[in-house]
């Protein structure tokens, strides 16, 4: 059976259960399929790449934000108004 795998990196549980910092480290901050008996099992994904991910998913809904207002009728404004 074929597994689809979201990262360009793959370990193996074995090799994450010996050195997992060295795991983590070999990702370079990306996220990595851990692999058990050769299925993904699930994603190391560091902080870095966590918060990465996070902000783009931020920035994808503030712009859907500003689109949607887009149309919407403008207002004047001076910023000396009291």
């Amino acid at each position: 059976m074929t597994h689809q795998i979201l990262t360009e990196l793959a370990a193996s549980i074995s090799e994450l259960k010996a050195n997992p910092m060295k795991v983590v480290a070999s990702g370079e901050g990306m996220p990595i399929a851990v692999l058990n008996r050769n299925e993904p099992a699930f994603y190391c994904v560091p902080a870095k790449a966590y918060e990465a991910m996070m902000d783009l998913i931020e920035d994808k809904e503030l712009l859907e934000i500003a689109k949607s207002r887009q149309k919407e009728e403008t207002v004047k404004v001076k910023l000396d108004d009291p």
